[in-house]
């Protein structure tokens, strides 16, 4: 969608959330979207394979295994853009004859962590040759792991990667979620903190490394944060501002007895939504809930289930971090 004039853009977002709250009966005040700068995005995962002498590095064509060969790219961040030739030297290296190999690209506050992702393991050569990488690139990390699904194994840790989250360094566990682009976070964390002014006890679910949860302590609130990633959940303890708890809230969401606890809560789902937890929260005492979605779609079920609960569907933003794609965030405030 890079052809198209960016105001257009910001207008078809738009219309892509009101499109899919319409489609379950639903409406909402729905703000200008909020359009994060290009050359932003900190996090990507790029596919590489080996044909022949040629190495082909890049992005899998939509809904195919075929690579577009990525040369220059207007999303990424400066620092991940400047580290393409040398990856691909990179993998020329490491794959052999139709080979492939993903690589996670993750750009943190003190420097870039790569995860080799690749089915065959890691010879002793691969691993001499990704430690060198790291030092000769000024890396902070390089990990590997067989697939997106298994364990992160670290090759060379020359610094942990941080990131500062409302006033707090965050370590970063490997291959850690983060919203795409710092900017994108703020604009998000801004909007979260707004709507929870004056709330004292409130739960964080699918908090992740704490991307709401510290600042929203920083602002004096008792943060309770509920999560299934136990890396994620290991890193926000470790900073003890709040209190952080292994969950998995698609199989065991918290009760209505356990919601008496709090008087407001913050719901950042992945793309599949928060069913089950938008089910006990449909009747929960407090007043005041925060959806965060990268996905009308899902949203639109979960706040239809919210309002038959009675809950009322107030102002959303959306904040387009996701730069000449279809895809849009959104922050929802609801109130009984």
């Amino acid at each position: 969608m890079q052809a198209v004039e960016d105001g257009a853009v910001a207008a078809w977002k738009r219309d892509h959330i009101a499109n899919a709250l319409q489609r379950v009966g639903l409406s909402a005040e729905i703000e200008p979207t909020a359009t994060v700068a290009p050359a932003t995005r900190r996090r990507a995962t790029l596919t590489s394979m080996r044909q022949g002498k040629h190495v082909l590095l890049g992005f899998n064509e939509r809904r195919s295994d075929r690579i577009v060969e990525l040369r220059e790219c207007k999303v990424l961040t400066p620092k991940l853009e400047a580290l393409l030739p040398a990856l691909r030297d990179l993998v020329g290296i490491l794959l052999q004859q139709r080979d492939t190999a993903d690589l996670a690209l993750t750009e943190a506050q003190n420097g870039i962590e790569l995860v080799v992702v690749r089915k065959r393991a890691l010879a002793l050569l691969d691993l001499e040759t990704l430690a060198a990488f790291a030092e000769t690139h000024d890396l902070a990390r390089v990990a590997w792991r067989s697939t997106v699904r298994t364990p992160v194994e670290p090759i060379a840790v020359r610094r942990v990667p941080t990131i500062t989250l409302g006033g707090v360094r965050v370590a970063l566990p490997p291959a850690a979620f983060l919203q795409p682009s710092a900017d994108g976070e703020n604009l998000l964390i801004d909007r979260v903190q707004a709507t929870m002014t004056g709330a004292k006890r409130i739960a964080d679910f699918f908090c992740g490394v704490g991307t709401f949860a510290l600042p929203l302590a920083a602002s004096g609130a008792t943060v309770t944060a509920f999560d299934g990633d136990k890396d994620a959940v290991a890193a926000l303890a470790a900073t003890r501002k709040t209190t952080a708890i292994v969950r998995d809230l698609f199989r065991e969401p918290l009760s209505e007895k356990e919601l008496r606890d709090f008087d407001a809560a913050v719901l950042d789902p992945p793309r599949a939504g928060a069913a089950a937890q938008v089910a006990t929260l449909a009747d929960a005492d407090f007043d005041r809930l925060t959806y965060v979605s990268c996905n009308p779609a899902s949203f639109a079920r979960d706040a239809r289930v919210l309002v038959a609960g009675g809950w009322k569907l107030g102002e959303i933003l959306p904040v387009d971090q996701f730069r000449w794609s279809a895809h849009v965030e959104l922050v929802a405030r609801l109130s009984r």
